[in-house]
C-alpha cells in the first residue's frame, strides 16, 4: 500500500542547476573572444610581416642597381612622388592640376556609377535568366559573350558611338561589370531551394512574392559573390576605361606617366588602385557580411 509523501519530502525545493555550469559559461566565452583576438592579431602580423620584407627586397634590389631606375623606382622616388602629386610644390598642383586623392576620386566615381549600373542591369537580367527558362535561352550566350570581351576590344567602338567624354568611360565599366552579376545571380535563383518555393506556392503566394521573398534571400550569397566580382572588373578596367581623355583622373595619371617614363608617378598610381580597391573589397565582404549573416556559418 503507498504511503504519502511526508511534510519534509512534500515541501522539497526541486533541484536548483548546477552553478558551477553557469560559472564556467562565461569562462568559455572569453576564452573564445581570447582566441579570436589572438587568431586576429596573428594574421595581423603575418601580413605585416610579409609587406616589411616585400619592401625590403624592393630597396634591396633599387640599391644594388640591377636594374635602371627608369625601370624599377625605388621605395624613396615612389614616396617623393606620393608627396608631390598630394600637394603644391614649385608653384606646381598635383599632377597636372589636381591632387592624387582628386584623381582617384574621380576614377572612383566612374568606378561607382558605371559598375553600379552594371550591376543592376545583371541583377535584372540573371533573375529572368534564373526564374524564365526562354528568357535564359535568349539571353545566356550574349552573357557570355560580353564575358569573354576584354575592354579594349569594344572601347574603341563606345568612342566611336559617344565621343570621347564620360559617356564611353561609363558604359565600358557597366558593360564589364554586368556579366558576373548576371551569371551568379541566374545560377543562384535557378538553384533556389525547391521546398521553399512550393511551400510559398501552397500558402498562396504570386510569382513575384516567391522571388521577391524566397528566391532572392536564397539566393543573397552567391549575388553578393557575383557583386563583388564586378567591381572587382571594373577595377581592372578603370586604366582602359580612362585611356581617352582620362585627365583627370587615376587611370589617366597612370597613362600620361607612362608617355613620359614617370615610372615612380605610375607605381605610385597602381598602388592607389590597389590600396582603395582592397578596402573597397573589404567593405563589399562587410555588407555581405551583414546582409547574409548565415553565409559563413553554412
Amino acid at each position: 500500500m503507498p504511503t504519502s509523501p511526508s511534510l519534509r519530502e512534500r515541501t522539497a525545493e526541486p533541484p536548483r542547476p548546477s552553478s558551477r555550469v553557469k560559472a564556467g559559461q562565461p569562462n568559455a566565452d572569453g576564452g573564445r573572444r581570447r582566441s579570436e583576438r589572438t587568431a586576429l592579431l596573428r594574421r595581423i602580423g603575418l601580413r605585416v610581416l610579409a609587406l616589411a620584407v616585400l619592401l625590403g627586397l624592393w630597396q634591396l634590389v633599387t640599391a644594388l642597381q640591377l636594374w635602371s631606375p627608369v625601370l624599377v623606382p625605388s621605395p624613396t622616388a615612389v614616396w617623393r612622388a606620393l608627396l608631390e602629386t598630394s600637394g603644391t610644390h614649385d608653384g606646381v598642383r598635383g599632377y597636372q592640376g589636381h591632387t592624387l586623392i582628386e584623381h582617384l576620386g574621380i576614377s572612383l566615381r566612374r568606378i561607382f556609377v558605371g559598375a553600379g549600373a552594371g550591376v543592376v542591369a545583371g541583377l535584372v537580367a540573371g533573375v529572368l535568366m534564373g526564374t524564365l527558362p526562354w528568357v535564359r535561352v535568349v539571353l545566356e550566350p550574349a552573357v557570355a559573350f560580353l564575358r569573354t570581351l576584354p575592354p579594349l576590344a569594344y572601347f574603341s567602338l563606345l568612342i566611336i558611338w559617344f565621343g570621347i567624354d564620360e559617356a564611353p568611360k561609363l558604359w565600358l565599366l557597366a558593360i564589364a561589370a554586368m556579366p558576373p552579376v548576371a551569371v551568379a545571380t541566374a545560377s543562384a535563383v535557378a538553384s533556389a531551394p525547391t521546398a521553399l518555393v512550393e511551400a510559398a506556392r501552397a500558402i498562396g503566394a504570386r510569382r513575384g512574392q516567391v522571388v521577391t521573398s524566397v528566391v532572392l534571400p536564397s539566393a543573397l550569397p552567391e549575388i553578393l559573390v557575383g557583386v563583388r566580382l564586378a567591381f572587382g572588373i571594373a577595377y581592372s578596367s578603370v586604366v582602359a576605361a580612362e585611356t581617352v581623355n582620362g585627365l583627370p583622373g587615376i587611370g589617366g595619371l597612370i597613362r600620361d606617366a607612362q608617355r613620359y617614363n614617370q615610372s615612380d608617378t605610375v607605381v605610385l598610381g597602381l598602388f592607389a588602385i590597389g590600396v582603395s580597391g582592397l578596402l573597397i573589397d573589404a567593405a563589399l565582404r562587410l555588407l555581405a557580411d551583414r546582409l547574409a549573416p548565415w553565409r559563413s556559418h553554412a
